[in-house]
This record gives structure tokens, sequence and C-alpha cells, in this order.
């Protein structure tokens, strides 16, 4: 964005994991809970952080009166999704933009009634669009200036870094490569806390001056408090704005949260909007598993993404192609293996079933009592092929010999590959 520009909606796709940044080998751990914009911005202006003033609606009805309330200039009207790319996207009804501008309290609801309940089609999402529930409307703020802030936890560190550039509202990781010396990187003794001087040094070298070093500072700490109060592992702000009136404004925000915390978080977690997720993978979710679709016709239950990714391999090599995968993690019970089964086997494109488990921490008996108490309780009208090795197997083995459950067996990956691709031939 242009200094003197004013705000014309934003993305949240351009922001990435920040690790890279400080530890370029650090391995980023999967996060599952994402939040809409507003509710970011709910969670900032809890913990007094700046943001522009808002609403949100969820149809035309109240619309005039909402806007009128925020008696702004100018509005911004923006579709409520999880996927970047909104202001270029277009609706299932033939509209086009999930982010618009106007100064009219009268078109604010006219744009709403265009977009809840239709389905917006973006570059990141499915070609069918997702449907659009809510609808935020904010005052549009002028930008004198943009500059980039963030607190993430790090592992090189051993704790949380913070990370400041006086170049906002652009690829930060960009920013790092061509400039390197417009990139400030601040360690943060987790015992001391974010200190008035550190927080100065932020502010100073993001060069806000004067009242506005201050309104700095306090962004900073109570970006800092909020981060520790929600158990984040990142906040990034990007940007975060200098106005002509003043003011220090974070325009827009990513979030992660330690997925460790969720028992104390449960008011967070409970913001979790499902309406966008596969009903498998929040069905799978419920049972601690994890389900991934694809577009195949051979279901595969696994445990861990690397035996995962050889399956689809060896699977691809003989002539198949996987319908989903379900990962079944460590410490599996038997009663995960019956629902993995039942989710694998509502997909109706799967014509068989690959079971490839190597026992690590992972009993391969309590994988066999499971599959046997499967064909006790249900129909599974699809060829079973199962290979297990590892740990308990010669007694994995003794269940499936004994159970005479129609389950055919492989010694190996490559003799189990071939028979489930075979099955289906």
């Amino acid at each position: 964005m242009a200094a003197g520009g004013v705000l014309r909606g934003f993305s949240r796709a351009g922001f990435r994991p920040l690790q890279a940044l400080i530890s370029p080998n650090y391995q980023v751990p999967v996060r599952h809970l994402n939040l809409l914009e507003y509710q970011s911005k709910v969670l900032l202006d809890n913990h007094g952080v700046t943001v522009q003033r808002f609403r949100i609606l969820d149809s035309a009805k109240g619309a005039v009166e909402a806007s009128k309330d925020l008696n702004a200039a100018e509005y911004v009207v923006k579709a409520q999704i999880l996927a970047g790319g909104r202001g270029k996207g277009h609706f299932d009804n033939g509209f086009k933009g999930g982010v618009h501008l106007t100064k009219e309290c009268e078109e604010v609801a006219s744009l709403v009634e265009k977009m809840v309940g239709h389905r917006l089609v973006t570059k990141q999402t499915p070609k069918e669009g997702i449907v659009v529930n809510k609808v935020m409307v904010a005052e549009s703020v002028d930008i004198l200036r943009e500059t980039y802030f963030c607190i993430l936890m790090d592992r090189e560190h051993n704790g949380p870094v913070l990370i400041a550039s006086p170049d906002g509202g652009m690829d930060i990781e960009e920013v790092a490569a061509k400039t390197p010396d417009r990139l400030l990187t601040l360690p943060i003794d987790i015992t001391e806390g974010l200190t008035d001087d550190k927080a100065g040094k932020v502010a100073d070298f993001l060069k806000f001056e004067g009242a506005l070093r201050e309104k700095c500072v306090k962004e900073v700490k109570n970006i800092w408090g909020m981060f520790l109060a929600v158990d984040a592992t990142q906040i990034e702000i990007n940007p975060l704005i200098e106005t002509p009136q003043g003011q220090v404004v974070a325009v827009d925000a990513k979030i992660q949260f330690d997925d460790n915390a969720e028992f104390r978080q449960k008011d967070i977690f409970g913001l979790e909007d499902f309406s966008e997720s596969d009903p498998r993978e929040v069905d799978a979710a419920s049972h601690n598993l994890t389900y991934i679709g694809m577009d195949g016709n051979i279901g595969c239950l696994v445990n861990g993404a690397g035996l995962a990714m050889a399956t689809m391999d060896i699977i691809k090599l003989h002539g198949g192609s996987p319908a989903n995968f379900l990962d079944l993690g460590g410490g599996v019970q038997e009663h995960q293996v019956e629902h993995a089964l039942r989710i694998l086997t509502s997909d109706k494109s799967v014509k068989a079933i690959f079971i490839n488990i190597f026992g690590g921490i992972v009993n391969t008996a309590t994988i066999a009592s499971g599959l046997v108490n499967v064909f006790k309780t249900a129909r599974i009208d699809v060829p079973l092929v199962v290979r297990l090795q590892g740990t308990n197997v010669d007694e994995a083995k003794r269940i499936l010999a004994e159970s005479g459950c129609p389950i055919q067996t492989a010694s190996d990956l490559d003799e189990g590959a071939k028979k489930a691709v075979a099955a289906i031939s």
C-alpha cells in the first residue's frame, strides 16, 4: 500500500510462517485453529490493541443502522471466509469482489445482501467456492505509513522472538532477503518479559517519533500481553500503520495458538468455524485422528505422515490412486480404529482399503483387535488389505489369522500395495 493511500481491504493470504526468517532449519508445527479476520480483531481489541472500528453482519437487516453507528467517512465491506484473494474473487450469483468500499450506508446493506449466503470463489478456495455467512463492515483507514511487527515462539532462541521492520504491507521474507538491515530480530527473556526499553527500541526502529513513539510502545506491550494471555505461538501484524490523524493501528493480524493450551483457552478454541471444513476432517479430529481427502479409489489407513507419503507413492507405482488418508498417530486405541474405518468407508469413491501400519509407539495387536471388532459390528463391503510391522506384530498376525474375517494380509509394503490395486481391477 502506497504511503498516503486508503485501506482498500487486506488479504490474509500474504502471511507465511516467520520462523524461517530466524531459524532456516526450523520445522513449523501444524496449527489447526484458524480464526476469521473479525475474530482476530475482537481478540486484539479485547487486549487493548488499537484496531479499526467494525461491525459484523449475517444479513442485510440492520446494515444501515450498523453503518450509521460507525459514523465513518468511508466503509470497507468484507466477506469473512478463511481464504485470501477475496477482493479479486467472485460470487456464484455473478457479483464481483468480496471486498468493497463505499461512503453510503444504504449501499452497505446492498453489498451485504449480495455476499451473505452466496459462495465466494477465490484463488485459494475450492472451485465451487465457500459460502459467506458473515460480513465485516469496518471504517476505512487513511494510511500515512506502514510498518511490520511480529512476536513468535522460536526454538533456535528457546523462547519468544520479536521481529519488526519499517517496511510493512509487503512480503516480509523478501525484505529479509534483500534488505536484512531493515529487519530487527529481538529475543525476549520469558522471565523478564518485554521491557519498556525493548519496546522503545522497537518504536525507534519502526521510526515512530514524538507522541507516536509512546503510542507504538503501548501497542507493542499490549500485543505482548495478549501473546502471553492467549497462549499464542505467533501474532503477526502486517501492517501496523501510522495514520495522518496521529494514531498507531493494527490493520491486519495472523494469530497462531498452541494446540496444547486448548484446555486453558476453551473460549478461543470454541470460536473455530467448521463450516468451511470437510465434515470427515471434523469427524476424524473429534476422535484425535487426521483425515485427508484425495480423488482416487483406495482408502488408506496409516500411522505417520512419512508412511502416508510412502504409501501413496507405492500405490501410484502399481497403477492405483489413493481416495483418502486417515492417520491414526501414536497411542491409538481400538475404538479409534473402528471410527477410522467408518470414516474411510463413508467415501463412496473408496473401492478398496489398504491398512499400512508400522508399529513403534503403536501396538499392532491393538490395530488387529480393532479391525476384528469392526467386522463383528459393521459390514465392510470393500476389499481390505492389511500390512502390519513392528511392535507385537506376531500377536497381531495371530489375531487376524484366527478371526475368520475377510482380510487379505501382506508381508511387506510392496505386496500390500499390489494387492490393494488388484482388488479394484
